[in-house]
């Protein structure tokens, strides 16, 4: 991830100081592994992080994301951040389809003209890893993707953003998303 953000021209910081978190221009909020331990780990920077909602461009990406949302089902219901309202929920079982849900898939625009997806065209492909995805209403919905059900791939609410994706690995398309990303910086 943080060369990703240093070839789409930011200078990123890695911390975990409250400090410098409150301070940062941005906040990019990335994640691997399960819920409650993501939320365990982020500990007292979660009143920063809700607090810099109303502030500061965020952008969760993968687990970041699904922590933005009120809740989640992984391991018995774990509260989140609340930044997004939803819930993140297990993909169901279905016969002929894996979980997790991995590999490249494409990207639906719900939200026409939003500055994250610009200059992303619709059936753009971008890399997944996910197990749960964001159960969140439409309106908070900035692309769908379909794997077993059609879900939100990534969401937005004002200044906050999320993708299920991962952009780092995913070529020249997710390179643009972080881009605009910092272009909201």
């Amino acid at each position: 991830m943080y060369r990703g953000l240093e070839k789409s021209g930011a200078r990123p910081v890695i911390t975990a100081d409250i400090g410098e978190i409150s301070a940062a221009d941005g906040i990019v909020l990335p994640g691997v592994g399960a819920f409650r331990d993501g939320m365990h780990q982020i500990g007292e920077m979660q009143q920063v992080l809700t607090e810099a909602a109303d502030a500061v461009p965020i952008l969760g990406i993968c687990l970041g994301m699904q922590m933005l949302l009120e809740w989640s089902e992984e391991h018995g219901l774990s509260a989140g951040l609340g930044i997004i309202p939803g819930t993140v929920r297990r993909f169901p079982r279905v016969p002929g389809y894996k979980i997790p849900h991995m590999g490249w898939n494409s990207l639906s625009p719900e939200i026409p003209d939003h500055p994250l997806m610009s200059g992303i065209r619709e059936g753009s492909y971008v890399y997944f890893v996910h197990s749960y995805y964001a159960d969140t209403p439409r309106s908070h919905v900035l692309t769908s993707t379909d794997y077993i059900n059609t879900f939100a791939s990534s969401v937005t609410s004002g200044n906050v953003q999320g993708v299920q994706f991962h952009p780092e690995k995913s070529g020249a398309t997710g390179l643009r998303i972080l881009k605009n990303f910092i272009g909201l910086v």
